[in-house]
């Protein structure tokens, strides 16, 4: 008795698992449908191309039977009209298998594109939810512990003491480039626009954040993907959706974090590279 209740709940499960597996695949599935319907809907019609030309001869001999065997003006219309439909039929029987997959490919394809974009749209309006809550969230902390000590904690900064060349004690901040943000990237010699001269680096990366804010003003809006086009980094996913907008949500300006107390050795000349952590003001996809 318990391996028979057992199994019922095996089979659906593993039913269910497959069931939920294709609805997860299915805007796939429906594109590649699509795709062999539409080659096969193209060999279909040319297959009926090849064989039309009988039907029409056929049709041209059966209208020059009724024109020479009928005389009467009623009876010729008749049959003429019953020749042209019988023709016009076998014409449609040819080619409507064509047609009937062509248009089920068609259908497909346009499922696949639906599905995508609804799945886009739930997609973009989670993350917009979730970033809301995480900036009120980070702007309760700052109003609580304040703006510079809010900034630590975001990156996990930490103060350390180092011996100076000179012997004497020098305090540093130091982060954690593990706990920046998802968009954080580093400007090093991995990167086709860097060199090895740090004022070149420091004048290409100011150059950069001016030209993206005033594109920012000029349009109205920039992505995040656009910014990493600039600067020579590679595209991300997340970037397609977030940016910086004109309005009264954002910053109104853009940002890479140059200035920030972690960069100074970069901005001061005596580091080549930099970790860049950019001000987004979130997903604006939606908004535009």
């Amino acid at each position: 008795m318990k391996v028979s209740k057992f199994i019922p709940k095996v089979v659906t499960r593993s039913v269910g698992r497959q069931v939920l597996s294709m609805k997860k695949n299915s805007p796939h599935i429906f594109f590649a449908a699509g795709i062999v319907g539409v080659v096969g809907s193209t060999v279909l019609a040319c297959r009926a191309t090849l064989k039309v030309s009988d039907v029409l001869d056929e049709l041209h001999d059966d209208v020059d039977m009724v024109k020479k065997n009928h005389h009467l003006p009623e009876e010729r219309s008749k049959d003429l009209a019953y020749v042209y439909g019988r023709g016009g039929a076998k014409i449609v029987m040819l080619y409507a298998p064509s047609v009937i997959l062509g248009t089920a490919s068609i259908a497909a394809l346009t499922g696949s594109h639906v599905q995508l974009t609804r799945r886009n749209t739930a997609l973009t309006a989670a993350y917009t939810g979730l970033s809301k809550a995480y900036d009120a969230y980070r702007v309760r902390v700052r109003e609580e512990v304040g703006e510079e000590r809010e900034l630590d904690l975001y990156h996990a900064a930490k103060e350390e003491t180092i011996i100076g060349d000179d012997g004497s004690e020098v305090t540093i901040k130091t982060v954690d480039s593990n706990n920046m943000s998802p968009y954080s990237r580093f400007f090093d010699e991995l990167n086709v626009n860097w060199k090895k001269n740090a004022e070149l680096n420091r004048l290409f990366v100011q150059c950069q954040q001016n030209y993206s804010n005033h594109l920012l003003h000029a349009r109205g809006h920039v992505f995040l993907n656009e910014v990493y086009d600039m600067l020579g980094i590679e595209r991300c996913a997340a970037g397609q959706v977030v940016g910086w907008m004109i309005g009264d949500e954002g910053d109104n300006y853009i940002d890479f974090g140059m200035f920030e107390a972690r960069n100074s050795a970069f901005i001061n000349g005596l580091e080549r590279s930099i970790l860049l952590d950019f001000n987004v003001d979130g997903v604006i996809y939606n908004k535009l």
